[in-house]
């Protein structure tokens, strides 16, 4: 029964989006989003949807680095509200580091510490830090070069005042609609689409660039874009040379790609990893670019990322989203579904939760983001023991 219920609203799920398309759409995408549905038979988005996608490999670090276990490592339970939350919303990771050691660590619904999760949009900090290295590289002078030097299509009009730093802190100006739920949108197309840099370079630019934030996910795939022009690499290539090789990334990770013909990159969403190895990016910018002693990323770069670029728009500097709870300043990874890695710089704590589910927006963020940066605070001031 629970079978023929879930064709029966397969099939009108399908219904619907021809009769939303009115037949005049795209043939091409209706194909894709037709054949996506049915394979995953659903219509909205998974941490699970590596799956049923193409995607690139990248290779763990040929030296991996795992994290210093604490002495009291899981020696204090977790909160009730954290107990509460973690089952409502299906978390699956959950991982708290203090003093660049694992405090704390819990998986559920069967996963595991080397389990796949789809990153989401905190893969947009990702591509940011890539284009920091590519500054820092030479491949550009400065966050701003302009896009239409890399990439043709953006010689005139607004568009030539678009600048990677502008694609980099969400202020692009694109004609873009951030729309999760919306099955014939520019959002969704982007995720299905087999022409995904085509869908992207089809956008105007229809507000002037750097004036003011309005995130979009246009903009990081844009960047990606832009990087992969002026390095003559994939993106995928620089993460895992730049990255994943001198950060000591434990095991392998996917990057979901549009398909084999193209084998672009999914630049702003879907890098598919563990909590363990994503605290790794938290760590860098914690530590201001350093990597044991190294200087992986420019320190100028790093701190002026982790700052809001505009007085009017707070909750986001370069590739981060940033804020204050309970006196506490914090800089963060963020995705849908509840994807987060959180930095408390001056109590030198990261904490990472992934999962299926998050709660609505209170303001910029998710309500459930402030219950897992506050609960492990409480955690850590509840303990009797030294966690130093």
């Amino acid at each position: 029964m629970k079978l023929l219920k879930s064709k029966i609203g397969l099939i009108i799920s399908l219904f619907l989006i021809f009769a939303g398309l009115n037949f005049s759409s795209d043939i091409v995408y209706l194909s894709e989003l037709v054949g996506t549905v049915y394979k995953m038979q659903r219509t909205n988005a998974d941490i699970t949807d590596y799956k049923y996608f193409e995607n690139i490999t990248l290779s763990k670090s040929t030296s991996p680095q795992p994290w210093p276990i604490h002495k009291d490592y899981n020696n204090l339970p977790e909160t009730e509200n954290l107990k509460k939350i973690h089952a409502e919303l299906g978390t699956v990771a959950y991982l708290i580091i203090k003093n660049d050691s694992i405090w704390h660590e819990k998986y559920y619904q069967g996963y595991k510490k080397n389990s796949y999760s789809n990153s989401f949009s905190m893969a947009k900090s990702i591509v940011s830090a890539t284009m920091g290295k590519a500054i820092q590289n030479g491949y550009f002078e400065s966050i701003d070069d302009k896009v239409s030097s890399y990439v043709n299509g953006y010689s005139d009009g607004l568009a030539e005042k678009l600048t990677i730093g502008d694609l980099s802190s969400m202020a692009s100006g694109l004609d873009w609609n951030e729309s999760y739920t919306d099955v014939f949108g520019v959002t969704a197309r982007s995720y299905i689409s087999s022409e995904l840099n085509e869908l992207i370079k089809s956008r105007a630019i229809v507000e002037e660039p750097g004036k003011s934030f309005k995130y979009y996910s246009a903009s990081t795939q844009l960047l990606s874009m832009v990087i992969e022009e002026a390095t003559q690499n994939k993106i995928s290539t620089l993460v895992q040379d730049w990255f994943l090789e001198p950060l000591g990334f434990e095991n392998n990770s996917l990057w979901q790609i549009d398909g084999k013909k193209n084998n672009t990159v999914k630049a702003y969403c879907c890098f598919n990893s563990n909590a363990r190895d994503f605290a790794r990016f938290g760590k860098l910018y914690k530590d201001f670019g350093k990597w044991n002693g190294v200087q992986i990323l420019d320190s100028s770069f790093v701190a002026k990322s982790i700052k809001p670029r505009f007085k009017k728009s707070p909750e986001y500097g370069y590739g981060f989203w940033l804020g204050k709870i309970n006196e506490n300043d914090f800089f963060a990874m963020r995705g849908i579904l509840g994807q987060y890695v959180i930095v408390v710089p001056e109590r030198n704590i990261i904490v990472v939760r992934l999962g299926k589910k998050n709660l609505e927006k209170n303001n910029y963020r998710p309500k459930d983001f402030d219950v897992y940066l506050t609960e492990a605070l409480k955690m850590f001031d509840s303990a009797t023991f030294d966690y130093e």
